[in-house]
């Protein structure tokens, strides 16, 4: 009960009441002392006016009249020349005096708890202006004693109505809390199993009801969410679907295109002019056909193995990429560079981070390639600290709006035209599997900057 949230809330105001008590016991205590030394005054006052009756009195009378007070003498100044007094025979020494004339707040809360505090039974002097302006000063000597246990008599009332009051107040907050926001809170997590169990059942999405505003807002942002999860479950279903009703075509289709291709390599081989014209053609859209389907093929399995991490050369791996792109730009006016640091070595699969630095070099010698004009491709390094740096850099015509949009998105964000924008997709997968990003650091009309980062750190505990 108290690991809940009313159970919590309920220990909380109690405590939070008990303390404002607290706070309120100790004035509260200083008034009650004020009140108890100020009624003893003004009944010696009483006593004392009797003498102003009757000059003189007997002694049992006077004994009485100090009993009745609760004092052992009586000093009423009524000018500057006459007192009058009853006494009696004081036990011991005075100890302490107290003047009630004009006390100030602080004085009387640190009176009260030094008086709580002391022990014993010690004579005490208090000085008090007379009632109804019945002279101008009036003195007693009274026993502290009486006085504390009335003030701790008084003190644990106080204490026991302030705990009857936080019991109370804190039920009844309770029984609020469980009515108007842990009831419907519950309500909101039933909602969420019963969603959880079939969320592409729309009967389960939840109806806002909740009466405070707060909690009905909750149930509003719910509802949308849950709605949009639904409709991307649905959406997601379907292209799952389609997805492997793709990867079969693709599957066959590559098939189909394989064998096409074996009888093109035959067709290559014939002397007729026209023949050797349009062969490489054919050839080269078979085999961008055979590689979509490939690459398809290997998107929808969604089967990348995690990375064989090890330490390799950076340099000699780029240069194997740009030997085998110089070879397929063939005699285009295409340069290729690179700025790797010779000992440059980083902790990484070979094959995959051969497949992504071969990717952004293939996409951007197909980009300069496409406009007709000469370009050049950059490849280089950099490390920190905490990471190694690897840039790929082209002066073609930069990325379109389209592709920069949904530029890591599969079958969305295809640079050249007809690609299916799987190799930046698959790429951008394989750099994460190292715990690294691939981005876009820039692309304009002066060209395209791709930036791989891998971090040197390793993840330890898991």
């Amino acid at each position: 009960m108290f690991n809940s949230l009313s159970g919590r809330f309920l220990i909380l105001t109690t405590v939070f009441v008990m303390l404002a008590e607290v706070l309120i016991f100790v004035p509260s205590v200083a008034r009650y002392r004020q009140d108890y030394l100020l009624l003893r005054l003004e009944r010696a006052q009483i006593a004392s006016l009797a003498l102003l009756a009757e000059d003189m009195i007997s002694e049992d009378l006077e004994a009485e009249l100090l009993a009745n007070a609760g004092v052992f003498n009586v000093v009423l100044r009524r000018d500057e020349v006459r007192q009058l007094a009853l006494s009696s025979p004081i036990p011991k020494p005075v100890e302490a005096s107290y003047d009630l004339r004009d006390p100030s707040a602080w004085s009387l809360i640190v009176d009260a708890l030094a008086t709580l505090v002391q022990s014993g039974d010690p004579i005490i002097r208090v000085i008090g202006n007379p009632v109804q302006d019945g002279g101008l000063l009036i003195e007693v000597t009274m026993e502290q004693a009486p006085l504390r246990l009335a003030m701790l008599d008084y003190g644990v009332n106080i204490l026991a109505l302030s705990a009857v009051i936080s019991i109370i107040t804190a039920l009844l907050l309770f029984l609020a809390v469980r009515a108007f926001l842990v009831s419907p809170i519950k309500g909101v997590i039933r909602h969420m199993k019963s969603y959880a169990e079939a969320p592409e059942d729309a009967r389960r999405i939840i109806e806002p009801s909740a009466g405070v505003i707060e909690l009905r807002d909750a149930e509003i942002a719910l509802q949308s969410l849950q709605t949009q999860l639904t409709a991307a479950l649905k959406q997601r279903e379907r292209l799952a679907q389609l997805g492997e009703g793709v990867a079969k075509v693709s599957h066959d289709l590559r098939n189909i295109l394989t064998s096409a291709q074996l009888f093109v390599d035959r067709i290559e081989a014939s002397e007729d002019p026209a023949v050797q014209r349009l062969a490489p053609k054919l050839v080269n859209s078979i085999t961008r056909a055979v590689n979509l389907c490939e690459t398809t093929l290997a998107f929808g399995k969604a089967q990348e193995p995690p990375p064989a991490l090890q330490r390799l050369s950076l340099a000699r791996l780029v240069a194997d990429v740009i030997d085998g792109e110089r070879l397929a730009a063939g005699g285009y006016d295409l340069s290729f560079s690179e700025d790797i640091p010779a000992g440059m070595i980083v902790r990484a699969d070979n094959e995959q981070l051969y497949r992504v630095i071969s990717n952004l070099v293939r996409n951007a010698r197909q980009a300069i390639m496409a406009t007709g004009k000469s370009g050049e491709i950059n490849i280089h390094a950099e490390e920190t600290d905490r990471a190694w740096y690897i840039g790929v850099t082209d002066t073609g015509p930069g990325l379109p709006k389209r592709a920069r949009e949904n530029l890591f998105r599969a079958f969305q964000g295809g640079v050249a035209k007809g690609g299916s924008g799987l190799g930046l997709a698959i790429a951008a997968e394989l750099v994460r599997g190292h715990g690294g990003t691939l981005d876009l650091i820039r692309t304009d009309q002066s060209g395209t900057e791709f930036g791989i980062t891998l971090p040197k750190t390793e993840i330890s505990g898991l």
